[in-house]
């Protein structure tokens, strides 16, 4: 794998963020990049439950029928070809949403900014959604 990629910060609850985000980090591993996702604030709720209470969900039938990668497919597909999940912690503690409500079948880590900042090596882009 190269060392450049992307780290992708998803800090929306907003379907079409956390998605496109899915999408981006998952393109960059099928290119032998890396691909690191941070989730904070909104975006944490991604990882709560299947599905997600993510705003506008719809899309995500509406998307799969198009033949467009769904939620599922995307969060599978980087977590298969080994995007590095980060939950951030003030976004826990901001939002209080307990780790314990998090999915178990996720890989992921609690940490912080300086984590991502650490995981997002020279030639990587970062990207805010």
């Amino acid at each position: 794998m190269s060392d450049d990629g992307v780290s992708v910060i998803l800090r929306s609850d907003d379907y079409e963020s956390v998605h496109y985000g899915l999408a981006m980090a998952a393109a960059a591993l099928a290119v032998n990049k890396k691909a690191v996702l941070f989730l904070t604030m909104g975006g944490i709720r991604a990882l709560q439950g299947s599905p997600p209470p993510l705003r506008d969900w719809a899309r995500d039938a509406a998307n799969r029928a198009r033949g467009v990668g769904d939620f599922e497919t995307l969060l599978q597909a980087c977590v298969e070809l080994g995007a590095r999940l980060i939950v951030c912690e003030m976004g826990l503690r901001s939002l209080d949403i307990d780790r314990a409500s998090l999915r178990a079948d996720i890989p992921f880590m609690v940490a912080g900014l300086v984590t991502l900042l650490e995981e997002t090596k020279p030639g990587m882009h970062l990207v805010s959604l």
